[in-house]
């Protein structure tokens, strides 16, 4: 019992640090009325911030509620060793509107989530269990460099990864990992860089890549075979 009083009160604080990243660094519109939870159906509905609003009249509670299960354990098996679950309005249509979102990453031993960005939103990470080695790199400098901010975090930390740059995560520990991550954006996207660049539909002509990381042009069709 103990221990899953302790649970649900680390999720209320990763709840706060999302609403509270939310407020400061909100990249969403400002919403024009109190909510607008999101609907497929067009009839009798508003086009506001890429998603029709229901009703008002036919709010209820249950549209500000999400039943995710995030206090269970994903599937760690994939190639990178990670699963993220993400809670964005495709998932929880009652954020419509308000510039936050939450995701669950569950990491397996040495796992990593693999190098990418938002580039819509901030994200503010607190770590529930294990040990992080966590980064980000800004955009270009004057100087033409890319600067590496790197940390290790413990349970109970917390790093910020700005809006839009390239950041990551991996588990240098060797048991399971969890963190939480508050967005502030309802829809914050997701690129991740090697399959961007590697497995796009159709794919990026291998002379460009080919030029663009200096090696040799069989290398980079290997890749694109991988991804």
């Amino acid at each position: 019992m103990m221990k899953g009083s302790v649970l649900m009160y680390q999720v209320a604080i990763v709840a706060l640090l999302a609403l509270a990243c939310s407020l400061a660094f909100a990249f969403d519109p400002s919403p024009l009325q109190d909510f607008c939870i999101a609907v497929d159906k067009y009839d009798s509905a508003v086009f506001v911030n890429g998603k029709f609003c229901k009703d008002p009249k036919d709010v209820k509670a249950e549209d500000f509620f999400f039943q995710g299960r995030l206090n269970i354990a994903r599937d760690t098996s994939g190639k990178q060793g990670s699963n993220v679950t993400a809670v964005t309005v495709e998932q929880f249509p009652g954020l419509n509107t308000l510039g936050i979102s939450l995701a669950r990453i569950d990491f397996a031993p040495y796992g990593q989530n693999p190098p990418h960005t938002h580039p819509r939103a901030t994200e503010v990470l607190f770590v529930l269990k294990g040990t992080l080695y966590v980064g980000f790199v800004t955009s270009n400098q004057a100087d033409g460099k890319n600067l590496l901010f790197t940390k290790v975090l413990n349970a109970g930390d917390v790093f910020v990864f700005p809006i839009g740059l390239v950041h990551f995560q991996l588990n240098i520990g060797k048991s399971n990992a969890i963190a939480f991550a508050g967005l502030s954006s309802q829809n914050p996207g997701v690129i991740t860089i090697a399959d961007a660049v590697f497995g796009s539909e159709p794919p990026i002509n291998p002379d460009v890549l080919t030029k663009a990381f200096q090696v040799d042009k069989n290398l980079v069709e290997y890749l694109q075979k991988l991804f």
